[in-house]
C-alpha cells in the first residue's frame, strides 16, 4: 500500500471512530500534524542539527516548548531564569511550561485583559512569577528586565522572550545594553525571506494594525543583535532563537537563508489535548 494510501485509511479509520460533530476538526488535526512531519522531513536534510527538530508544543503557540528545551539540554538550564515581554494571558507563551518545570521570572504583557486574566487564576506575584502589567518600550525595557533579573536573584538571565508585533527589535536593542541573556527567543516578521532586512520606524505608541506592518525581518534581527547567533527558527515562522556566541558552538553553523521559516500562521491551530488553562501552573505555583 502507498504512503497517501495508509494515510487515507488511517484518515478513514479515525473518522469512523468518531461522532460527526467532531470529524471536521479531527481532519484539521491530522493535516496539520502532517504537514508538521513533512516540513521536519525538509528540515532533516537541510539542517539536520537544527533544534527545530525536537520542537513539539505544550503550551507554547506552537513547537518552541520542545525548541527551547533541546537548547537549554545542550548548554545547561543556568539558574533557570527568564522574563518574557508579551506574554499574552499566559496560557500559551514561551515560558508557562518552563514555569512547570520549576523556572522563575517575569511575565510583562501591555494588555489589562490580559493580566485580568491572569489574576483570576494565578497570584500575580509570588516566589516564582511575577506578572506585570505594562506596555514596553525602548525607553522602560532595560530598567525592567534588569529589574525582574534582580527580583529572580539569579547571576544572568538564561531566558529572554520578546513577542510585541511592533518595536521588538528596538526594545532588544536597548535590553542588550543593559542585559546579555544566554538564550534569546525573538519574533520576526515571516514575510520577508533574507536578504530582506526591514523594521518598522520606531514608534514608542505603535498598537498592531493586524496587518504587515509589524516587528522586523529575520535578516535585520540577524544584523543588529551583535553577539548573539541565529541557530534555529520555528516551523510556524514566527521565532527566530539566538544564543549568546560564547555558548555557540553547542550548535552547527547554518546560514541565515537555511534557518529561515515563513510565516505559516495556520499552524498555530494545532491542539494538544484540551483547551490550555492556567490551572496546573496554579498548582505548581502554591507548591
Amino acid at each position: 500500500m502507498s504512503p497517501l494510501a495508509r494515510f487515507k485509511a488511517y484518515v478513514k479509520s479515525v473518522l469512523a471512530a468518531s461522532g460527526p460533530y467532531f470529524q471536521s476538526a479531527t481532519v484539521d488535526q491530522i493535516l496539520l500534524r502532517q504537514e508538521l512531519s513533512a516540513l521536519r522531513e525538509q528540515l532533516r536534510a537541510v539542517t539536520p542539527d537544527n533544534v527545530a527538530l525536537w520542537g513539539h508544543k505544550i503550551y507554547s503557540q506552537t513547537d518552541e516548548d520542545g525548541i527551547i528545551s533541546e537548547i537549554f539540554r545542550r548548554i545547561g538550564e543556568g539558574s533557570r531564569s527568564f522574563v518574557e515581554i508579551g506574554c499574552g494571558n499566559g496560557s500559551e507563551n514561551n515560558t508557562h511550561a518552563l514555569l512547570l518545570k520549576g523556572w522563575r521570572g517575569t511575565w510583562i504583557d501591555g494588555s489589562s485583559k490580559n493580566v485580568e486574566h491572569m489574576a483570576r487564576w494565578i497570584p500575580l506575584e509570588s516566589p516564582r512569577l511575577h506578572v506585570v502589567r505594562a506596555f514596553v518600550t525602548r525607553e522602560n525595557a532595560p530598567g525592567m528586565v534588569s529589574s525582574a533579573l534582580a527580583r529572580a536573584k539569579a547571576p544572568e538571565l538564561d531566558l529572554l522572550s520578546v513577542d510585541i508585533d511592533g518595536n521588538d527589535l528596538y526594545v532588544l536593542q536597548a535590553i542588550l545594553l543593559a542585559v546579555r541573556p544566554r538564550v534569546i527567543v525573538a519574533e520576526y516578521n515571516g514575510k520577508f525571506p533574507p536578504p530582506l532586512a526591514l523594521s518598522i520606524e520606531y514608534d514608542p505608541a505603535h498598537t498592531w494594525a493586524l496587518d504587515d506592518y509589524h516587528g522586523a525581518s529575520l535578516q535585520s534581527l540577524v544584523d543588529h543583535l551583535a553577539g548573539y547567533r541565529l541557530v534555529s527558527c520555528n516551523l510556524s515562522g514566527s521565532n527566530g532563537f539566538f544564543i549568546r556566541e560564547d555558548l555557540s558552538s553547542a550548535f552547527a553553523p547554518y546560514p541565515v537563508e537555511a534557518l529561515f521559516q515563513p510565516a505559516r500562521v495556520h499552524l498555530i491551530r494545532e491542539r494538544i489535548g484540551q483547551l490550555a488553562s492556567l490551572k496546573f501552573l496554579r498548582d505548581s505555583l502554591r507548591q
